[in-house]
């Protein structure tokens, strides 16, 4: 099992990473086969109009997830990681009126409001995100039909790649991977042999892969795209698309912050104040659609970042190598929770997506402030425990409530997990195995009401919504 940091921390667009830029990849996939002539149908002539037809919370959330919006995109050649959001727009518009889509190489037929379908039947067998592409020829017939699965955190499989994982083609299937941990028993084990640290570790797998001017240079892009996220997010102010009408809060916290920043005795309690502004300002713009990183999730995406910031602004000796070192080190332990759990709403509820993002700050911080290995994993369990049977619940399905508040507070707790491992040593009852374990077999039990459909909860005890 090998998880590029570039794997769990990718650059896209809100507002979701599993229904927003989950399909649009799955779009460019299905683009590539119709282009490639790869597993056209026998007989079949050459593509001449797309459908897709979306299943199971892709559907149930679709509309405020954008997730029509993305496959429109998907099929017209956009791709999350350089999407021009005026571009976009224009495409947008332009395919409404023609009925069309022309990505490079390629002219479809294809009619937004008719070929994008929303089937609130039964969810596809394999997972909860299930979208199927078609392709017809000039004569309707089935020219290519695919079905793909959006996982989390826009990491896409084929219903093939899902059955078997085998299968899968990486860069590093025939690598010498020097650090090959799946779980964080073997994490620690590696560690106490090598005596190196976790993103020690992290980085020997990577530089297998990526040189390690390059690996630097990829890492500070993700730091400064979260950073500049967080930036638009303080300074912009208004009302967040979708119908609630919620109102962006960053800014107005922010202000107060400030203002109050020159108070001779502040309340020590504020500084929670600040985490919480940091990540809320993340997902105030992933809410608007705007560029943000995955981490490992969109709705998730405020917490890693806020803890970063939190880090260099308000931690004396904090380093740029040390905030490389914390998204390795986050990197770490989210491959773990992906490899043994899910990182997806709909799959386990919002304890795979806040907690996963909470449990790797953790560990992050932990490691930054000179915990060792064993403390950094105590760090992420202690904060995953605590967001164990977290429903995903989003009020008329928008990644807004509430979900922008609670990456707030997964920062905070991440924090105070942090802090709880460094003032012990190392040795607790539950190991974040198990934690992850029991997320997994969670997520299994809770009811799908609670797991990325806005049928149950919050989603349907908010009245006038």
């Amino acid at each position: 099992m090998f998880l590029s940091v570039f794997d769990i921390f990718k650059i896209g667009v809100g507002p979701s990473s599993s229904h927003t830029m989950g399909p649009m990849v799955a779009a460019a996939r299905f683009l590539d086969d119709l282009r490639s002539g790869r597993n056209r149908i026998p007989g079949a002539g050459a593509p001449a109009r797309v459908s897709c037809r979306l299943h199971g919370s892709l559907a149930f959330t679709g509309k405020g997830h954008a997730t029509d919006r993305a496959v429109v995109l998907g099929l017209a050649g956009f791709a999350p990681d350089t999407l021009d959001a005026q571009k976009a727009e224009a495409a947008l518009k332009a395919i409404a009126s023609d009925k069309h889509v022309a990505p490079d190489g390629l002219t479809l037929a294809f009619d937004p409001d008719k070929d994008v379908v929303f089937d609130y039947g039964p969810p596809l067998e394999g997972h909860a995100n299930g979208m199927v592409l078609e392709a017809h020829d000039a004569r309707d017939a089935q020219a290519h039909r695919e079905t793909y699965f959006s996982i989390g955190g826009g990491f896409v499989l084929t219903a093939g790649e899902l059955a078997d994982p085998d299968k899968l083609d990486t860069q590093t299937a025939d690598a010498k991977i020097p650090f090959p941990f799946e779980t964080a028993d073997q994490m620690l084990a590696m560690a106490e042999k090598s005596g190196l640290t976790i993103a020690e570790m992290k980085r020997r797998n990577e530089e297998v892969t990526h040189p390690r001017a390059e690996l630097n240079k990829g890492i500070d892009r993700l730091l400064e795209v979260m950073d500049s996220c967080i930036e638009r997010g303080l300074a912009q102010d208004g009302i967040l698309p979708g119908g609630l009408n919620v109102r962006r809060r960053a800014p107005g916290i922010h202000g107060q912050l400030k203002d109050e920043s020159g108070l001779n005795q502040p309340a020590p309690h504020i500084v929670n104040d600040w985490i919480s502004v940091y990540a809320m300002a993340v997902n105030e713009e992933n809410a608007a659609g705007g560029q943000v990183v995955t981490a490992p999730t969109n709705g998730a995406a405020g917490v890693v970042p806020a803890i970063l910031r939190y880090y260099r602004d308000h931690i004396t000796g904090a380093t740029h190598d040390g905030l490389r070192d914390m998204l390795l080190t986050a990197a770490a332990i989210g491959g773990i929770v992906k490899h043994n759990a899910s990182i997806s709403g709909a799959e386990c509820g919002c304890q795979a997506e806040v907690g996963s993002a909470s449990a790797m700050a953790a560990g992050a911080l932990c490691a930054a402030m000179g915990g060792n290995p064993k403390k950094v994993e105590n760090a992420a369990e202690i904060a995953l425990e605590h967001h164990l049977g977290m429903t995903c619940d989003p009020i008329k399905g928008l990644v807004q409530v509430p979900c922008i508040e609670r990456n707030g507070l997964g920062a905070i707790k991440a924090v105070s997990a942090a802090s709880l491992s460094l003032r012990g040593d190392g040795h607790h009852l539950v190991s974040l195995d198990a934690c992850i374990k029991t997320m997994k077999e969670t997520g299994a039990d809770m009811s799908h009401k609670y797991k990325e459909t806005s049928l149950g909860g919050l989603a349907v005890n908010v009245p006038d919504c």
